[in-house]
């Protein structure tokens, strides 16, 4: 039995070696930074205590990056669920070429997001696309592109976010839709109920678990949202985000580390409550609809 647990322990002292240097290390360093006034390249790591922090509730730039995440998630994840439960449910119907529809939407998640980005780019700028179809429907885009417009350039990146996604968690739907056991959709159907009440009393309820996976990554996913404002904004036109306020604080000309930390930190405890209660609500046995 010792030797089983010794030739164990070898086998997976990589992994726990790898797991403690680039994870837990760094996990636990960052805590202790987000009470200094620790900058990169220097050598100064004076304690500050709560300083930080509390510097952070009179930061505009913070308080600007922090509602324009809130905007972003409150902004994406409603009309991401929705379109991929639907695009879930209308290619659970057996017809030709359903496979093509499959990966003509699942097609956008897997491809690069900076790529992605510099497409609509392109897309979004004065003269291009998307600016010919918006006058064709009556609609004046902006003078200068969807981008460099502080009205538009964030809901043009959240629209963005919304299109590549959704094939995404419609594949994940799809697989929580073919567990669902087809006996229970003939049963409801002898019984009387029709495709509206099947919807709701049996589809939705039996993919409870499958939305709260799909709620808490996309949460957690769209509070990091990143990428996106780098490639298409650098975080102009009201378009910073938590991410990309880490970023500049802590990796450009800033370097103030220890801020950069607590700023993050105030990230992962917003993203750990909304986590939370998601689950609390999803605990209900009763449903939510």
């Amino acid at each position: 039995m010792k030797n089983i647990k010794t030739t164990a322990l070898v086998l997976t002292l990589p992994w726990i070696l790898t797991f403690a240097i680039f994870w837990l290390f760094p996990l636990v360093y960052s805590i202790v930074i987000s009470f200094s006034n620790y900058q990169l390249l220097s050598k100064s790591f004076d304690w500050v205590g709560f300083d930080n922090y509390k510097s952070l509730l009179s930061d505009q730039d913070f308080i600007q990056a922090l509602k324009n995440t809130f905007i972003f998630v409150a902004g994406t994840i409603p009309f991401t669920t929705i379109i991929a439960l639907g695009l879930a449910l209308l290619i659970n119907k057996e017809f030709p070429g359903q496979g093509i529809f499959r990966s003509g939407y699942f097609l956008p998640s897997i491809t690069s997001m900076v790529v992605i980005a510099l497409i609509f780019t392109n897309l979004y700028q004065r003269g291009g696309y998307i600016a010919y179809l918006a006058s064709l429907i009556g609609f004046t885009p902006p003078e200068n592109g969807f981008l460099y417009n502080n009205r538009t350039a964030l809901f043009s990146i959240m629209a963005m976010d919304v299109w590549m996604a959704s094939g995404y968690y419609m594949l994940i739907f799809l697989s929580g839709l073919k567990a669902i056991p087809h006996e229970l959709y003939e049963a409801a159907k002898i019984s009387g109920a029709g495709p509206i009440r099947q919807f709701f009393h049996i589809t939705l309820p039996l993919l409870k678990p499958v939305m709260l996976f799909i709620l808490v990554i996309n949460s957690i996913k769209s509070f990091q949202v990143f990428v996106e404002i780098f490639v298409m904004t650098k975080g102009k036109f009201e378009t910073s985000t938590m991410v990309y306020y880490l970023y500049e604080k802590g990796l450009t000309t800033k370097f103030q580390i220890g801020y950069a930390s607590a700023a993050a930190y105030v990230l992962f405890i917003i993203i750990a409550i909304f986590s939370i209660i998601q689950f609390l609500l999803f605990r209900k046995r009763q449903p939510l609809w």
